[in-house]
C-alpha cells in the first residue's frame, strides 16, 4: 500500500479498551501507535474495540486495510509499547511480516473453531459506536420483537431452549411467561451482572466490548413482559464496564432506543446501571434486589418468587447478563436457529472462560456438548506450567473439583449434575499436580464464611465450624471422626441453607474428599516456629 492510501484513512488499527488488555499495557500501546503514525505523517484511524478473548495475546493489535486485506483484519500480538516503532518499520499497516505477526485474525485456530453467537460482535465493533453496532446486525432482534405480540416473543424465547446462564440453568421463557401473566401497574427487568465467580469474566467482556447487545436484550425482555423500567446491577470491581455501560445507555437514549418512544414504537423503557458494593452474595437474585432497594444484600426467603413479587414488591424478570445478551440473536435468527446448537436439554452456546493454570486463558463460545478435555487442551493448550493436570473446578467457588478422569464430561447441565457438579457461569479453573485439595476445600469453606450474608444459621455458623473441622483434619487431629463430622455438617448446610451459597459450598468440599482422599491423609504439618512481632524478617505481616 502506498503512503497516499494510508493518508486517505483507509487503514484502521484496532487496540482493545478491554480491562484485560489495559492491565497489560494496551493504553500505552494505543498512544504509541497514534504518536508514531503522527510523526511519520500517516493519518490512520485508531479504533478502541473490545477484546477477542485471547488473553495470552493481549494487547492484540489488528490492522484492517480495505484495499490490501479484503479478507479481514491482520493480527499482531502480544504488542508492547516498545515494539510499536518496529511494527511501523516492518510495514504492519500493510499486513507485512513481523515476529508478532499472527495472520488474519479470523484464521487463528482459537477463534476459528468457535461458534460465536452472543459474542458475535465482541472485539469487532467499536463498543460505543451505535452505527457500528447496527451495521453488524444490531437491533434487528428488537425490530422483529416490535412486530410480534408479547406472547409471541415469550414463545420464541421458550422454544429456543435458552436457560439462565448465571448458573441455575432455569428456562428463561418460563420466567418471562410468569412475569407476563402477573397483573401489576409496574414491572421491572433486572440484569444481574454481579459476576463474582472465580475465573469468570464474560459479563465484563460484553459490557466493555458490546454493551448495546445487553441494552437490546433487556429492551426486548421489557416489551415481552410489559416492563417499563430496567436496572443493570454491575459489580464494584468493574469500573471500566460501569462507565462504558453508562455511556452506552446515554447514547441509546440520544438515538431513541431507550425512553418514551423506543425505536418509534410508542413503547417506553428506561434503563439505569447501578454499582454494587462488593458482596458475592448479591450474585443471588433476591440479595441483588435487596441491594437495589438500598438495603444490605441479604437473602429473601422464597416464595414469593421475584417473578411474582420482586423489586419493590413488583413482578420482576431477573436474568444473568449473558442470558439477556443472547436474546437479540434469538429474535433475529429465530428460535430454531439457536436451538440447533447444543445437546439434550442444553441448547445454544456456552461462554466458557478458561482460567487458572492454563496456557491459553481466554473466552471460548461453543455449542453445549464440548468435553472438558477439548476445552482445556483443544483451546487452552493444557497447563501453563507444563506439569500434569490434576484437578479442574467448573462453576466458580461453589463448583465441584473434578479429577483428570472426568475430563470426558461434556459441558452440559445434566451431564455435570450426574457427576455431582455444576456448570455455573461457565468458568473453568485448572490446577496442575502441585495443588493440595485439602487446602482448596478449606478455601471453599473460608470463602463461604467470609461471604455469607448471615441470614441463616446453617451457612453463617456452618461455614465457620467447617473451617475449624478441616483445620483439624489437616492437622491429623482425630482425622476419622472429623471427616465424619464434616460430612454431617455439609449435609446440614445442603439441606438447611436458604440459598445456593450455603447449600452448594459442600459441593467443592465433598468432591475434594471424594476424588482426592490422599490429600486429607497426610502427616500433620510441623507447628510454626515462634514469631517475634518486632522482627521484620520473620513476621508474616511485615
Amino acid at each position: 500500500m502506498s503512503p497516499a492510501k494510508v493518508t486517505a484513512r483507509s487503514v484502521r488499527v484496532y487496540v482493545p479498551r478491554d480491562s484485560a488488555a489495559l492491565s497489560v499495557g494496551a493504553e500505552g500501546v494505543a498512544r504509541a501507535i497514534a504518536n508514531e503514525a503522527s510523526s511519520r505523517g500517516l493519518d490512520i484511524t485508531l479504533v478502541r474495540n473490545g477484546s477477542r478473548g485471547m488473553f495470552w495475546l493481549e494487547p492484540l493489535v489488528e490492522v484492517e486495510t480495505e484495499v490490501e486485506t479484503p479478507s479481514g483484519r491482520i493480527a499482531y500480538g502480544p504488542v508492547s509499547r516498545e515494539a510499536v516503532a518496529g511494527l511501523f518499520d516492518a510495514g504492519f499497516l500493510e499486513g507485512n511480516a513481523h515476529s508478532l505477526h499472527l495472520g488474519p485474525t479470523e484464521d487463528i485456530p482459537y477463534l476459528k473453531q468457535q461458534e460465536r453467537l452472543t459474542f458475535a460482535r465482541c472485539g469487532i465493533v467499536d463498543p460505543l459506536s451505535l452505527p457500528d453496532y447496527v451495521a453488524h446486525g444490531g437491533y434487528r432482534g428488537l425490530q422483529r420483537a416490535l412486530s410480534l405480540a408479547p406472547e409471541e416473543i415469550v414463545t420464541e424465547v421458550t422454544n429456543s431452549g435458552l436457560r439462565g446462564r448465571g448458573g441455575a440453568g432455569f428456562p428463561t421463557g418460563i420466567k418471562w411467561k410468569t412475569v407476563l401473566g402477573a397483573a401489576s401497574d409496574q414491572k421491572y427487568i433486572c440484569c444481574n451482572a454481579d459476576e463474582g465467580d472465580s475465573g469468570t469474566y464474560a459479563d465484563r467482556m460484553i459490557m466493555e466490548g458490546d454493551p448495546f447487545v445487553l441494552i437490546e436484550g433487556m429492551t426486548i425482555a421489557a416489551i415481552a413482559v410489559g416492563a417499563t423500567q430496567g436496572y443493570i446491577y454491575c459489580r464494584s470491581e468493574y469500573p471500566h464496564a460501569f462507565r462504558t455501560m453508562q455511556r452506552a445507555i446515554a447514547i441509546a437514549y440520544e438515538n431513541s432506543y431507550l425512553g418514551a418512544n423506543v425505536a418509534g414504537s410508542g413503547k417506553r423503557f428506561d434503563l439505569e446501571v447501578r454499582l454494587g458494593a462488593g458482596a458475592y452474595i448479591c450474585g443471588e437474585e433476591t440479595s441483588m434486589l435487596e441491594s437495589l432497594e438500598g438495603r444490605r444484600g441479604q437473602i429473601r426467603p422464597k416464595p414469593p418468587l421475584p417473578a411474582i413479587e420482586g423489586l419493590f414488591g413488583k413482578p420482576t424478570v431477573v436474568n444473568n447478563l449473558i442470558t439477556l445478551a443472547t436474546v437479540p440473536i434469538i429474535l433475529d435468527k429465530g428460535a430454531a436457529y439457536y436451538r440447533d446448537f447444543g445437546m439434550g436439554k442444553s441448547r445454544g452456546t456456552l461462554t466458557i472462560q478458561l482460567a487458572g493454570n492454563i496456557q491459553h486463558g481466554g473466552l471460548v463460545e461453543k455449542a453445549f456438548g464440548i468435553t472438558l478435555h477439548d476445552a482445556i487442551y483443544g483451546f487452552g493448550g493444557g497447563t501453563a506450567t507444563g506439569r500434569p493436570l490434576r484437578a479442574v473446578q467448573v462453576g466458580g467457588p461453589l463448583g465441584a473439583y473434578f479429577p483428570k478422569s472426568f475430563l470426558d464430561t461434556p459441558l452440559d447441565y445434566e451431564a455435570f449434575a450426574a457427576r455431582k457438579g455444576m456448570l455455573g457461569h461457565g468458568g473453568i479453573v485448572v490446577f496442575d499436580d502441585t495443588v493440595d485439595l485439602a487446602k482448596q476445600a478449606r478455601f471453599a469453606m473460608e470463602f463461604c464464611a467470609i461471604e455469607s450474608c448471615g441470614k441463616c444459621t446453617p451457612c453463617r455458623v456452618g461455614s465457620t465450624r467447617g473451617v475449624e473441622v478441616i483445620d483439624r483434619i489437616i492437622a491429623n487431629d482425630n482425622r476419622t471422626k472429623n471427616l465424619e463430622l464434616l460430612d454431617d455438617l455439609c449435609e446440614l448446610m445442603t439441606d438447611g441453607s436458604l440459598c445456593a451459597l450455603g447449600g452448594l459450598i459442600p459441593l467443592p468440599v465433598m468432591s475434594a474428599i471424594r476424588h482426592f482422599p490422599e490429600d486429607f491423609d497426610k502427616p500433620a504439618p510441623a507447628p510454626p516456629g515462634l514469631i517475634d512481632p518486632q522482627n521484620r524478617e520473620t513476621h508474616p505481616w511485615r
